[in-house]
């Protein structure tokens, strides 16, 4: 999951604006090899130009408000991508548009937002939980409790992410809720108990939280998977853990516009994405894994004991919670997170 990404060479074009290339792609920044324009033109003579988005809802006011003209593919997380299919902007696929298709694990197949990827193809994919300091944390932290209701020795020292839906689901899954949860009720309950939670945070943190590890600033931390492995790369003594009350699954996608002028060329991305050797890339350099079979299959296995979430299986990544578009609840998150940020 990509909120702000690593540096990444790439021309960032204005709002929509086309240049003379063959496709315009926005992604994330540092979420595609640094020579992605050069490999795939060699690979199919087309060429590329980058739009770098910093969040999702970055990208969504864009194609919301234009159609999603000027754009031919955009990476967008699953929510985003159900939101934009419902409105009617995204160009249909199929195996006989992207062969390559047939690499993903079964399990990405089924996915309850988009069964049989018929319009979004999924790039990486994981979970939320606890990263944390073994040699400063007592035990395993195996609870959202946590995060909510530290022990003496942690408070001050733990983190939460800011975003609405993973702080929230924080809240939800501490009560025993749904990371999807849309009951108003169950909604001010998890609100009330984060607004709580906030007298022992050190810090709401979606970026720098696992740099606080390693100082040792802070102990523990609310993290997406990948991120964590960026503080395992700089000190062992990190670990990750999923708390027994279970936790979200988050997909980061990519998707074609019906708009887009270059549908042809925009399918032979995504397969070109899609060949293990491609999609591997991902997976080795920015420590996600990606549900493509060949390319997770293709992984240095030092990798994954380095960095053991490489290693957790289709089948027990797809039993957690896979986030769902909110509709209207999404406005009762926003409202509830604003409520806790701006309590003292």
């Amino acid at each position: 999951m990509r909120l702000a990404g690593l540096a990444v060479t790439a021309t960032v074009l204005s709002s929509g604006s086309a240049l003379s290339a063959d496709l315009v792609i926005s992604n994330w920044a540092g979420y595609m090899a640094p020579d992605i324009a050069d490999s795939f033109k060699a690979a199919t003579g087309l060429t590329i130009e980058v739009v770098n988005h910093a969040t999702n809802e970055e990208i969504m006011g864009k194609l919301m408000a234009g159609q999603g003209k000027g754009y031919d593919v955009v990476f967008v997380s699953s929510p985003f991508a159900h939101i934009l299919n419902g409105q009617g902007l995204l160009e249909p696929l199929g195996v006989e548009k992207v062969p390559n298709l047939k690499n993903l694990y079964p399990q990405a197949t089924k996915l309850a937002f988009d069964p049989g990827n018929t319009y979004a193809v999924p790039y990486a994919w994981g979970t939320t939980g606890l990263c944390y300091r073994s040699d400063l944390v007592e035990g395993t932290p195996d609870s959202w409790s946590y995060l909510l209701n530290p022990p003496e020795a942690l408070k001050g020292k733990v983190t939460m992410l800011s975003t609405d839906r993973w702080l929230m689901a924080a809240g939800l899954l501490y009560k025993g809720y749904s990371v999807n949860e849309k009951d108003p009720a169950k909604i001010e309950e998890a609100k009330n108990a984060l607004i709580e939670a906030k007298k022992t945070l050190l810090a709401y943190d979606d970026t720098t939280f696992y740099s606080k590890l390693v100082s040792g600033e802070a102990s523990l931390v609310q993290a997406w998977d990948g991120w964590c492995n960026y503080g395992i790369a700089e000190n062992d003594k990190i670990k990750f853990v999923v708390p027994k009350e279970g936790s979200d699954l988050w997909i980061d996608t990519m998707v074609v516009m019906k708009n887009s002028e270059h549908k042809e060329a925009a399918m032979k991305f995504l397969d070109f994405i899609l060949e293990a050797k491609n999609h591997a890339w991902a997976a080795s350099n920015i420590f996600y894994e990606v549900p493509n079979k060949p390319a997770m299959e293709s992984l240095d296995p030092e990798l994954i004991k380095k960095y053991p979430t490489m290693g957790v299986s289709p089948d027990t990544l797809v039993k957690y919670e896979e986030l769902q578009d909110l509709g209207e609840a999404q406005r009762a998150y926003s409202r509830a997170v604003s409520e806790i940020k701006a309590a003292n």
